[in-house]
């Protein structure tokens, strides 16, 4: 059971939660700070169960019928599972909150919660932000939050131009990825902002919205800006050649890179500026 959790919470994709919570706390000036360690182990398998695993409980009539389902990109469940998935989600999730919720300031505890249930909401009702078109995309603004959270749970203020910056990268890339499940998410007439856009007009949500984030990175890092303004319009222009579904799903490996291409750039650079004493607050 515990490996099939594991298999749902999509570890590939976890770089997309202990990136940010790193980066956070590199922002901070400090390599380490063990105050943030149990944050650290939240958002590695127990945040990304929340986030899949209740994905998977709601959309198991797309994914039947995605070819993509059933590996890295997601699980394929058995109605069976979904009493246990969502214990699993609870028994995993809540205690870690309910300790934050005494060990770190309120404004922290504030964006940890917002961060949960953005999240829960996205895939489950009544809210459901996946079929809404744009609220789907805005609700993913969430995987910047930990640029929020982490500096406040351990008494920083946060660089909230980073903040802001990573937000509008995280709004463009959850409708680029969108774009390949076109076709299986009309089917079953859930509207995400891809499938109310269409796969060419989506691109130009999307290039706006990477072009927001490479505007705002600039004001943090430049080799950071130029990094993500190259790989995002790579991106662009993979599926602007070929805007069909299979092309969309054949790129989306490249799409999972992103992180850890661009998010590398931003990291070394952290890191030899606190090693090197270059990083002050």
């Amino acid at each position: 059971m515990l490996s099939r959790l594991l298999t749902i919470s999509r570890p590939v994709l976890w770089i997309n939660t202990i990136g940010t919570t790193m980066m956070g706390l590199w922002l901070t000036g400090s390599l380490w700070n063990w105050n943030a360690l149990l944050i650290l182990i939240w958002v590695t398998f127990p945040f990304n169960l929340l986030i899949y695993g209740i994905n998977d409980i709601f959309d198991q009539e797309t994914d039947n019928i995605n070819i993509r389902k059933g590996g890295f990109g997601g699980a394929k469940i058995d109605p069976k599972e979904v009493p246990w998935i969502a214990w699993g989600v609870a028994l995993s999730n809540l205690p870690f909150l309910i300790y934050f919720a005494f060990a770190f300031p309120l404004d922290a505890n504030i964006w940890m919660w917002a961060y949960s249930l953005t999240f829960l909401f996205y895939s489950a009702p009544p809210a459901r932000f996946k079929g809404r078109p744009f609220l789907d995309s805005i609700s993913n603004a969430d995987y910047a939050f930990p640029l929020a959270f982490v500096p406040l749970a351990l008494g920083f203020t946060p660089n909230w131009m980073a903040v802001f910056a990573l937000m509008a990268w995280s709004l463009a890339k959850h409708t680029y990825d969108a774009i390949q499940d076109i076709e299986e998410d009309a089917f079953v007439e859930i509207n995400t902002t891809a499938v109310y856009l269409g796969a060419k007009k989506s691109l130009v949500w999307v290039g706006f919205w990477w072009l927001v984030s490479t505007v705002l990175f600039a004001f943090v890092n430049i080799p950071l800006a130029m990094a993500n303004a190259a790989y995002a319009g790579w991106l662009i222009w993979l599926i602007q050649k070929d805007d069909s579904g299979d092309n969309a799903k054949r790129v989306y490996k490249y799409s999972v890179a992103y992180p850890y291409v661009v998010g590398s750039v931003a990291g070394i650079q952290l890191v030899a500026a606190i090693v090197f004493g270059m990083l002050t607050r």
